[in-house]
């Protein structure tokens, strides 16, 4: 396994982040479109916080995303 580690001026880092969250109720409305937009609008927003999206899958009633984040920016501003 080739494990690439990333580094900035001090810090070298290989930290991953498995985000999951779904709609109140788990309402199946990510359809019809809703789907695609939304994964335009996540791209977009990560580029520019600079946050690397490995994997993203939008289901109806659910979103699963595999992030790449800087530790000293923190997933808490991704997310």
């Amino acid at each position: 396994m080739n494990t690439i580690y990333k580094s900035n001026n001090n810090v070298v880092y290989f930290c991953k982040y498995h985000v999951v969250w779904c709609p109140k109720y788990r309402r199946k409305v990510l359809i019809n479109g809703v789907d695609v937009r939304l994964k335009e609008l996540l791209t977009e927003y990560a580029a520019n916080l600079s946050v690397d999206i490995l994997e993203m899958e939008i289901m109806p009633d659910y979103v699963h995303m595999l992030l790449e984040v800087d530790p000293q920016f923190g997933i808490h501003k991704a997310v």
